[in-house]
């Protein structure tokens, strides 16, 4: 169950262990079997956190995309759509790919989308953004994925976005786990 996790968490030593001495010298740079090995390993724990969004997504009911556990903090439903902008946006963009047009890069845009947080429009989004996002990223020339890239204003690698990636997602399957238990939800992969 934990497995990609553990691999992803095992290239991340490996760059822990690398990084300080090449620090020293300049910022590391992965090279390009480092950089493709994360690829892959992002892409399965991708793969591993849609699925459980998806079935949790399912999993409530419709009359509960609402639900906000107190005022002024995202709903159900906008949480959800929170995680469908970060596939068309934030998941394709940390790794210097297009992001989607779907989601208007910019606060206003952003919370526009959030609003619209009925069930089938977070069951069309998380699957439509999720497929948008992989397919940017697994379809990367290499090049493209190693050595120093400026994203979002910054000299940034591979290994360092994609860690933020993952642990931001992570943190939304939690809040939306504590949401579903809130409201009587049993996560499905739950025993």
């Amino acid at each position: 169950m934990f497995r990609p996790t553990v691999r992803l968490f095992g290239a991340i030593v490996a760059f822990a262990l690398v990084a300080p001495a090449a620090a020293a010298q300049a910022q590391y740079s992965p090279d390009r079997a480092t950089a493709i090995e994360v690829r892959k390993e992002f892409l399965t724990e991708l793969d591993s956190l849609h699925s459980k969004f998806m079935q949790l997504a399912e999993a409530f009911p419709a009359d509960k995309y609402a639900w906000r556990p107190a005022p002024g903090i995202r709903s159900v439903g906008e949480v959800f759509m929170h995680v469908a902008s970060e596939y068309y946006f934030w998941t394709p963009a940390v790794f210097g790919a297009v992001p989607s047009p779907v989601v208007e890069a910019n606060k206003a845009g952003l919370e526009k989308f959030e609003k619209m947080s009925s069930k089938p429009e977070v069951l069309k989004h998380l699957k439509e953004g999720f497929a948008y996002g992989r397919q940017a990223i697994a379809t990367l020339d290499e090049a493209q994925i190693t050595g120093i890239h400026r994203i979002f204003t910054r000299d940034r690698q591979v290994i360092e976005m994609s860690v933020n990636m993952i642990s931001d997602l992570h943190e939304h399957l939690g809040q939306l786990i504590a949401y579903a238990r809130m409201n009587g939800v049993k996560p499905p992969w739950s025993k």
